[in-house]
């Protein structure tokens, strides 16, 4: 069956007349009278009845006709979902630890909906291990952490290697040695199942440095303040203390040889849909230059 010869038939009954239709579907009258008629043919019912000038639908007509509006309607439906891979559109969730969300994400977020001001954003702080349990879960559609990843069916896009370093205060240090400042404060990190757990465990192993106390925080603008507080020495992004570093309210103890990966993640079986893609593009292009604005 022909959609062409539905779609011709569709149009003469909404017309109920031939000639309309043709001047609609740029036909000839007598090509859409055979179109008709090789639809009625395949059906094996009359479709159209004629009475003097007028045409009527019979009732397989009519029920031809419920069923080809269904049809080009399911079809029309099938188009615009399509065309929608194409062009992001619909509800958007991006999940980031603090530190991205407040210093990165304002700038990507901007640059985002004034290209693609169809879709519908909505950021949630959280720390890189939810990140994960939440993009895998698909409470979250795309995701940026730090550190690897290492589930099979989430995609990882490596968009920065941070430098982290050992941070404290100018007066924490003093005249005390290196040693000596390791030993007089607490050790302030991540809490466990941070995601970068054995990240840590390796920078801390390069120093030879089994931190008699530790004090592990929710967040890394959390284990900033304590150090500026003088709480403890403090294992950060040098990103993340660049100002501080700069106006010498932070001095480093140690800057450490391994970095740790940027990525954005998402599901790799929806890593092609119109909306991931695109941000995922956006967060790969432009990360390093809003990285050299902080």
């Amino acid at each position: 069956m022909e959609l062409r010869n539905l779609k011709t038939f569709q149009v003469v009954a909404e017309h109920l007349n031939l000639t309309k239709a043709a001047e609609q579907l740029g036909y000839s009258q007598p090509t859409i009278t055979l179109q008709i008629q090789a639809l009625e043919r395949e059906l094996g019912h009359s479709l159209l009845n004629r009475v003097g000038k007028r045409t009527f639908l019979t009732p397989a007509g009519k029920v031809v006709l419920a069923h080809t509006e269904k049809l080009f309607s399911v079809m029309q439906l099938m188009e615009e979902e399509l065309n929608h891979l194409n062009n992001p559109y619909g509800n958007l969730v991006v999940a980031a630890p603090e530190f991205y969300c407040t210093q990165y994400m304002p700038q990507m977020l901007k640059s985002y909906l004034e290209m693609h001001p169809q879709v519908n954003l909505q950021v949630i702080s959280c720390s890189s291990q939810e990140t994960l349990r939440r993009v895998s879960n698909h409470e979250a559609d795309v995701g940026i952490i730090a550190g690897t990843c290492e589930l099979p069916e989430v995609h990882a896009r490596v968009v920065d290697l941070e430098e982290f370093a050992l941070v404290a205060t100018p007066d924490m240090v003093g005249e005390r040695s290196f040693s000596e400042v390791l030993e007089q404060y607490p050790f302030l990190s991540y809490q466990e199942g941070c995601n970068l757990d054995s990240f840590i465990s390796q920078c801390l192993s390069e120093i030879n440095y089994a931190p008699p106390s530790v004090i592990k925080c929710t967040s890394e603008e959390t284990i900033k303040r304590a150090v500026l507080n003088e709480t403890g020495v403090a294992f950060l992004s040098t990103a993340l203390v660049v100002a501080e570093l700069r106006s010498g309210a932070l001095v480093e103890l140690h800057r450490f040889s391994q970095r740790a990966e940027t990525s954005v993640i998402c599901l790799d079986r929806r890593k092609e849909e119109a909306a991931i893609q695109t941000f995922t593009e956006l967060v790969s292009d432009v990360w390093q230059s809003v990285r050299e604005t902080q």
